[in-house]
């Protein structure tokens, strides 16, 4: 039990130091769970919280979906991409020990076991990297786990937070194969870093390839063939582990496909020398975007002694700087920055992959604090971090870190000083205990102190303000759709109001609203076809908001915003979620996709008014001419009409990161970085007073005047204008931009009056355009007519379940069925029993010909790539099971194999750093 506690006591004591300052610098800070400061910031509050509930509902069975669908967002999309790849973190899991209100603590232990568990096993790598004490290789490992790529990227981002547990878990299975030892349980750890997270792993993969290039390179003595089967073995425990886990990459890969393309990013060009420099210093953050790899002052002493350090090999010295400069250097130059990210530059920071760079810096001061450094080894290492805190001394990220450079780096270096003239002098081991307590209190209090920096220097940026996800009113908000609900025999949408960007999966009920990089391009077609709005160029739909748009979809009800972060629960006309159109088996084939995707379609004679009779079967709006009557004149132009400019520039439209529109007292920030729900409230409330002149920031507007039949509704519908929209005495901002990364929907203007004739105001920044008719008119009673007939078409009764649903039809039924249901890849139906086929598209909703005579129908959805992977998985597990039922056989065969490869193994590569002056080995 002894040896099994000691062997544990290192890496506990780098996870407890870890967490301890990670948790210390949230207490100071008051931040949550400690404080009253949320950690919901940025996509933590927008996805990951709400995936996480989604989580909850699916191990507590509270949903009404499961891993293949999910009928809550975006009026039913796929889920299993999504679960794939946000959710796969084992310490997710734990989200189902917790009450569903208190969702936020669960996905905070992600965090912070992730925190602890990474540092613990790179206790354990460094061991395996250079033999030394483990109270010594605890503080090292410990600063890996709050690197700045943690405290800046990674605890914002659950599932990433893994990555930071794959570097020595992958680092750990390729010293197995410089041992050419534990072949099974080196894939096994390669198939769970890669499973929990596919992202992160791939970098920490590469990372760890390189790592072992370079220890091969550097075994001088071990024969050629020897490496060679070292590099084999690392290679087929690469691909066996990878196809372990190959449902992560095929169903992601095959969603990704058919994602909704995100908006074009370009790669500004590198950082200054500098601010990359400078990132080392521990606890700021610059104005600049730079890779984020500062890991506290014991390693960066440590690193900046180790080209001093005698006892190490001049080559072994130069290599390892080589790698360093050579990974930093990669992070920097597009080229290698697309092969870090899988080809594809990242919509946000260029710089995810830091960690493993943060990770190769703990690794180099290991090395040197292993051979015991002397005194004038340590002071040129001092030298230099003094040198390079003063040449970066005018770098914005240097502001605040002058107190942990010297404070602790001073207190780091006495204790360093003290272990080496405790070697030199064969002190006492009270003196060396004083001396590793002395690096793990500097360890506390300085990770402690960088990550209090950068969380307080967060709060200073907009974009970084916390969301409010599971707040009182929101729980409100539950209970209120909870005792609503009619699934599924309607939907309760909790938009358009938003607590934030996941609000289905967050507080329940089924509506258009989703988040998710997996947001299907037919979703997001279909949705702003029928007149839904989305941000981020589709990869955020939106709630329709019409009662059009309500009624096709099935929403009974709906929460609409009231100011000020309230909400209103309002009852809906809901048209049935299944029909039967007998015209619909000869109309199968006139659903159009025109359009690049995320991209606004050229004006055309179809206006949105016409494409949602298409889908209701029935024709139910008059869509008046307008007539410029007041302002500046409009311009004619083929599908519409020109605005001429306002008295302030055009929003930037450029693609951004942001999926929140930009203020319109500022256009063009793109960042504001507020709440979900202040968003909806500042840019549309249909109905309040219109503004006074003197705070109309467009000017006067042009007005034009439309008539329509008295005591209808008049919607409105200008996807990509931005500003100001006023009639009937009411206004709403409009957040479209040209480039179509964020869209309107269609939204209501108000009552016509009795005269019927509307005056419109259209007021905003820059020449705009807007569509020929972006007035549409519903005469009282026409919807109503047109709901009842489409009831008559007589269907018994539908149901849904996990990923499948059935409808029982009235005998007979011919034509088609049509589903208020994007109609996405993947779903298959049979009619009456019948063979399964791939359902049909029509005006972007899912729909089955029926043939003649039907009765039945039933769909199921299945996951593209999910039957590839399970096969690469399938073929991995027998391969995995071949190998470890044949290894016990061929030992039995051949007895000298496993003691000579062992020992070959340990002494020509792990032990290949020659003894220098005062160089001994401390198990």
């Amino acid at each position: 039990m002894r040896p099994i506690i000691r062997r544990l006591a290192a890496p506990g004591l780098a996870a407890l130091l870890s967490m301890g300052a990670y948790c210390l610098a949230l207490a100071v800070h008051g931040g949550y769970p400690f404080g009253g400061r949320s950690r919901a910031v940025n996509d933590l509050g927008n996805q990951f919280i709400p995936f996480h509930a989604r989580l909850w509902d699916l191990l507590h069975g509270t949903t009404s979906g499961d891993l293949f669908f999910n009928w809550s967002s975006g009026y039913g999309v796929p889920f299993l991409a999504d679960f794939l790849t946000y959710l796969m973190n084992p310490f997710s899991w734990l989200v189902g020990l917790f009450p569903r209100h208190l969702v936020e603590f669960p996905v905070f232990l992600v965090t912070l076991l992730s925190i602890g568990l990474g540092a613990a096993l790179m206790t354990v790598f460094l061991g395996r990297l250079r033999p030394g004490p483990g109270l010594l290789r605890a503080p090292l490992a410990a600063g890996y786990g709050l690197c700045a790529w943690v405290l800046r990227d990674g605890s914002a981002d659950p599932m990433w937070m893994w990555g930071l547990v794959s570097l020595p878990l992958t680092a750990i299975a390729a010293d197995w194969c410089l041992h050419r030892r534990r072949w099974v349980a080196g894939t096994l750890l390669i198939a769970l870093a890669w499973a929990g997270n596919f992202y992160t792993a791939a970098m920490a993969s590469l990372a760890t390839a390189l790592v072992l290039l370079l220890r091969l390179t550097l075994a001088s003595g071990t024969p050629v063939r020897d490496r060679l089967r070292s590099l084999g073995r690392a290679a087929s425990m690469m691909v066996v582990g990878i196809a372990l886990a190959a449902p992560a990459l095929t169903v992601t890969l095959e969603a990704s496909r058919t994602a909704q393309p995100a908006p074009a990013v370009s790669y500004p060009g590198p950082p200054r020398l500098l601010d990359q420099l400078a990132q080392l210093l521990p606890g700021g953050r610059g104005a600049e975007e730079a890779p984020d790899i500062f890991v506290g002052m014991l390693a960066l002493l440590l690193v900046a002694a180790f080209p001093w350090v005698r006892a190490v090999p001049v080559r072994v010295r130069v290599g390892w700087y080589v790698l360093a400069a050579a990974v930093a250097g990669s992070f920097v130059w597009e080229p290698t920055i697309l092969l870090w990210h899988g080809f594809a530059l990242p919509n946000g920071s260029p710089f995810r992959a830091a960690f493993v760079l943060s990770g190769i810096l703990v690794m180099i001061a290991w090395l040197a604090l292993a051979h015991r450094p002397r005194a004038r080894e340590l002071a040129g290492g001092a030298a230099l971090v003094g040198l390079l805190a003063w040449v970066c001394r005018d770098r914005p990220s240097v502001g605040g870190t002058w107190i942990l450079v010297t404070g602790g780096g001073g207190v780091v270096l006495s204790a360093l000083l003290m272990l080496a003239a405790a070697h030199r002098r064969a002190a006492p081991g009270a003196v060396r205990s004083v001396a590793t307590a002395a690096l793990a209190g500097a360890v506390l209090l300085g990770s402690a102190s960088s990550a209090y920096s950068v969380m307080a220097l967060r709060d200073n940026i907009a974009w970084f303000r916390p969301k409010a996800t599971l707040s009182q009113r929101a729980l409100a908000a539950r209970d209120g759709l909870a005792a609503r609900d009619d699934w599924p025999h309607s939907r309760s949408d909790p938009g358009p109001h938003e607590f934030a960007n996941n609000d289905p999966l967050l507080i329940g009920g089924e509506g258009g609203s989703y988040y998710s990089s997996f947001v299907p391009a037919a979703t997001a077609r279909a949705l702003r076809g029928l007149g839904a709005g989305w941000y981020i160029n589709g990869r955020h739909t939106l709630s329709l908001e019409d009662p059009v748009g309500r009624a096709l979809m099935g929403v009974s009800s709906y929460l609409a915003p009231r100011g000020g972060g309230r909400f209103t629960a309002r009852p809906a006309a809901a048209g049935p979620l299944v029909t039967v159109r007998r015209d619909l088996g000869t109309a199968m084939g006139g659903a159009r996709r025109t359009g690049a995707p995320g991209r606004p379609r050229t004006p055309g004679t179809e206006t949105v008014f016409a494409r949602q009779e298409r889908a209701l079967g029935a024709k139910v709006y008059e869509v008046p001419a307008l007539t410029p009557a007041a302002g500046p004149a409009p311009g004619r132009t083929v599908g519409g009409w020109t605005l001429p400019d306002g008295k302030h520039p055009a929003p930037d439209t450029g693609p951004g990161d942001s999926d929140t529109p930009s203020d319109p007292g500022d256009p063009g920030d793109g960042q504001d970085g507020q709440d979900g729900h202040d968003r909806h409230d500042r840019h549309g409330s249909a109905g309040s007073a219109d503004p006074a002149d003197g705070d109309q920031p467009y000017g006067l507007g042009t007005t034009f005047t439309a008539r329509c039949t008295p005591g209808g509704t008049a919607v409105w519908y200008a996807p990509w204008f931005y500003g100001q929209v006023s009639a009937l005495g009411g206004w709403s901002w409009a957040i479209g931009r040209h480039d179509g990364t964020t869209a309107n929907p269609v939204r209501t203007l108000g009552a016509v009056p009795a005269d019927g004739t509307l005056s419109v105001r259209f007021a905003g920044p820059g020449r705009q355009h807007i569509p020929a008719h972006p007035i549409g008119c519903l005469p009282p009673r026409a919807l109503s007519a047109a709901l009842t007939a489409r009831r008559a078409g007589g269907l018994v009764k539908w149901n849904t379940g996990g990923h499948g649903l059935v409808a029982e039809l009235p005998p007979g039924s011919s034509g088609g069925a049509l589903f208020a249901l994007p109609a996405v890849p993947g779903w298959g139906c049979s009619v009456d029993g019948g063979p399964s086929r791939a359902a049909g598209s029509y005006a972007g909703l899912l729909a089955v010909p029926l043939g003649s005579g039907a009765s039945r129908l039933s769909c199921a959805y299945a996951p593209p790539g999910l039957v590839p992977g399970l096969a690469a998985s399938g073929a991995g597990a027998l391969t995995l099971a071949a190998v470890a039922l044949a290894t016990p056989l061929f030992r039995r065969r051949n007895p000298s194999f496993a003691a000579s490869s062992q020992i070959v193994a340990f002494h020509q590569i792990c032990q290949n750093y020659p003894s220098g002056d005062g160089d001994r080995v401390v198990p």
